[in-house]
């Protein structure tokens, strides 16, 4: 039976905020940029090099290659020299991540890629500070070579922060992500344990009926205005090698907005009920799915739009903060087991399936709620008793 891992409290947390960036900010950020991205893609083409000629290219040799670069290229060292540092630092670790996903034989679905050649037009902006790169004063934000930036503090920080990372979105705005310590919030206790099944139809199943999240739908309900925005889009779009036009541009922006709408509908769908959970219930047994497969099925829509990987996220995050005992419970066999006795069918269930019927106990359940249970059991939350029953199982009814 597979293993049910507890996640435990976080150290750090981000607090993210709104930045006005004036003309001259903007371009100083942008030249940033360019100098961080041009070092970026050196150390791929220096590690695409090193590894044709069967050597290891580390931290401390590309931090050496940086001080010959900035003392060759004058506009290199016009620049900055924190967030080029924090560049290969964030190199390194993509780079060796991928080397150990190989290493460990990784099925390559899930393995990290080769960090890239990072192209213009396609990557954002993105600049990374640690502590002696940045200062808050009088409530704005002072960075090197002399950048201020005016910080809209919506909320404020509850303690000095550790690293601060720049960067803009599709819609062209600016933010900045404050690291700071992890004050934990804890919760009164209220002894409750919940198993959560993730599913299409409904987001999650769980042990109480109550607490099941139904599938909100936000993207379906604003299909008709994002396809609206691509029809706009295609019907102004440039030709190859002419620059775009303004009504291009601006139905760009009108479909990136569309877009990052759903995405803030469904992360707030998914804190409230995650804040629910977590203060009705003081252990959580969650399935550790990971929905890749999805998208090569049929149910792939309907799959994104369900957002099951940012819930679970926002899950997680909320537990953490709360101070809450969350077991993250591998997703093998769930469908097959049985939440009342335990027993294991010997066939996998179609996903068309969806009522699960035990062979050994006779017990008929739905589907995603009998998984619900399975999560309680592998978690050690829910015990079986010494004839195999549990008492406080899911609620069935014998098979005719």
């Amino acid at each position: 039976m597979a293993a049910a891992g507890e996640v435990g409290a976080a150290g750090y947390a981000r607090y993210t905020y709104r930045l006005r960036v004036s003309s001259s900010a903007h371009s100083a950020l942008l030249s940033e940029w360019d100098r961080s991205r041009w070092v970026w893609n050196q150390c791929v083409a220096e590690s695409r090099a090193a590894h044709t000629a069967g050597e290891k290219c580390g931290f401390v040799p590309l931090a050496k290659m940086l001080t010959s670069w900035r003392s060759n290229h004058e506009w290199l060292r016009q620049g900055g020299c924190m967030p080029q540092q924090q560049t290969i630092r964030d190199f390194t670790t993509a780079h060796a991540k991928a080397l150990k996903d190989v290493k460990t034989g990784m099925p390559m679905r899930r393995r990290a890629g080769m960090p890239r050649f990072k192209r213009k037009a396609l990557a954002g902006p993105t600049l990374n500070y640690t502590r002696r790169g940045f200062r808050l004063k009088d409530g704005r934000l002072y960075l090197g070579s002399g950048i201020r930036l005016t910080v809209v503090w919506s909320r404020s920080l509850p303690a000095d922060p550790s690293s601060v990372r720049i960067y803009r979105d599709n819609l062209g705005h600016w933010y900045a992500s404050f690291v700071v310590q992890a004050e934990g919030q804890p919760l009164p206790e209220t002894g409750g344990v919940i198993g959560i099944d993730w599913g299409v139809k409904e987001t999650a199943t769980t042990t109480s009926d109550a607490h099941d999240l139904q599938h909100p739908e936000h993207g379906k309900k604003a299909a008709g205005k994002e396809a609206r925005y691509q029809r706009m889009m295609a019907r102004r779009r440039p030709k190859r090698g002419r620059a775009a036009s303004k009504g291009y541009r601006a139905a760009k922006r009108q479909a990136a907005r569309a877009y990052k709408n759903v995405a803030r509908q469904r992360q707030d769908t998914a804190r409230k009920w995650a804040k629910r959970i977590v203060t009705d219930f003081e252990r959580l047994a969650v399935e550790d799915f990971r929905p890749r497969f999805l998208a090569k099925s049929t149910m792939a829509r309907k799959a994104a739009d369900a957002a099951i990987s940012a819930t679970k996220h926002e899950l997680i995050n909320m537990a953490r903060k709360h101070g809450r005992a969350l077991h993250l419970v591998h997703p093998a066999h769930t469908t097959m087991d049985c939440g009342r006795c335990g027993a294991r069918a010997k066939h996998a269930l179609p996903l068309s399936e969806r009522t699960y019927t035990c062979t050994a106990c006779g017990a008929v359940s739905p589907r995603d709620k009998n998984s619900a249970y399975v999560m309680l059991i592998r978690a050690g939350l829910n015990p079986a008793g010494a004839d195999r029953g549990r008492p406080d199982g899911p609620p069935v009814r014998r098979a005719a």
